[in-house]
């Protein structure tokens, strides 16, 4: 199976607050990193990010470092 039919495949989730709508982002666990896409364009690529990466993200969120950006 090549990558992108895996990653279509992959059962992706959006955030808890997004109320259902496509303006935020989506991720999906993938062995041992985690994927995000832009749920309004999903063909237009993923982010790969290490578990590191991912725990320093959700930091950011969580502290409010991106708001406003």
């Amino acid at each position: 199976m090549n990558l992108s039919k895996q990653v279509a495949s992959l059962t992706w989730r959006k955030g808890s607050r997004s109320g259902g709508a496509n303006e935020c982002v989506e991720v999906a666990p993938l062995g041992r990193v985690v994927l995000v896409r832009d749920s309004r364009d999903t063909a237009a690529g993923v982010l790969t990010l290490d578990s590191a990466q991912w725990n320093a993200l959700v930091s950011a969120i969580q502290s409010g470092e991106l708001d406003a950006r």
